[in-house]
């Protein structure tokens, strides 16, 4: 793990675009920081900037570098979930700007993939998780899924659990007025 690792660490601190397995399914990922990696992202995804993309950090004080107010609400959650969540949170600062939604809002998620937590750790950044396929296109749910035009336009991919199927996908939580909490998806 530790070369797939440093390969993708690589990758990141050149604004390159990674293809690697998560706490859900294969994602495309890079640099959350930087506005010209995930250009190429949308790119990739032939996505339109205007839809946004899940940010992934290692815990709960990186997500505080980049979402300022935190309510205790929100860190029970975190603290107790065993599913992947990814909770929308307004007013990010220090993210690239586009990454953030028209309503100032993105979509950030803890990760528990052990890989994916310890990128984290060493890139000392968010990193874009994006599902692997072209924008419309059905979500693969394995690596042999992935179409030939992701594999190909990506810089690095990860030679982790290319044998998993994973189905599962994260709960999305929306934090609205009076702090109340909209699930979006289960």
């Amino acid at each position: 793990m530790l070369k797939e690792i440093n390969n993708s660490l690589k990758s990141l601190n050149q604004k390159e675009i990674i293809l690697y397995p998560t706490d859900t399914v294969w994602g495309i990922g890079c640099d959350a920081t930087s506005e010209s990696a995930v250009a190429k992202v949308f790119k990739i995804k032939q996505r339109s900037e205007s839809k946004s993309l899940i940010i992934l950090v290692n815990g709960i004080e990186m997500l505080k570098k980049y979402i300022p107010t935190i309510s205790n609400k929100i860190i029970d959650i975190l603290n107790t979930t065993l599913k992947p969540t990814t909770i929308i949170y307004n007013n990010p600062i220090g993210l690239a700007k586009n990454v953030v939604a028209s309503d100032n809002t993105v979509a950030i998620r803890i990760v528990q993939n052990e890989f994916c937590k310890q990128l984290i750790t060493a890139f000392k950044k968010p990193i874009v998780s994006t599902s692997a396929n072209i924008s419309g296109m059905p979500t693969p749910k394995s690596f042999k899924e992935i179409d030939v035009a992701i594999l190909d336009s990506v810089d690095y991919i990860v030679n982790l659990h290319r044998e998993e199927i994973n189905t599962k996908s994260s709960t999305i939580i929306k934090i609205g007025d009076n702090d109340e909490l909209i699930v979006l998806r289960e």
